[in-house]
C-alpha cells in the first residue's frame, strides 16, 4: 500500500503531489506538471478543476486542513 497526503492551503487550493496523474477532459492520462497539482476549491477558476488564483479576487474563505490518503 502506498500513502500519500492532499492538504488544503488556508484560503486556498488543494494541494496533491506531483506523483499524481489524472485523466483530462478528452481521457488521456496526464502527469502533474511541477511539485503539486494545485485544484481548485472555490469554485471560481476559470482553468476548472485546476486553480487558477482566482479565490483572491472572490475573497475565499476556508481553513487549511490535510487529508491521510491510502492506495491499495
Amino acid at each position: 500500500m502506498s500513502s500519500f497526503k492532499i492538504s488544503a492551503r488556508e484560503n486556498g487550493p488543494y494541494l496533491i503531489p506531483a506523483t499524481a496523474s489524472y485523466l483530462d477532459d478528452k481521457g488521456n492520462i496526464q502527469a502533474a506538471p511541477g511539485k503539486s497539482l494545485a485544484l481548485c476549491r472555490c469554485g471560481q477558476s476559470s482553468n476548472s478543476p485546476f486553480c487558477d488564483g482566482s479565490h483572491k479576487q472572490a475573497d475565499f474563505q476556508a481553513p487549511a486542513t490535510e487529508l491521510d490518503c491510502q492506495l491499495s
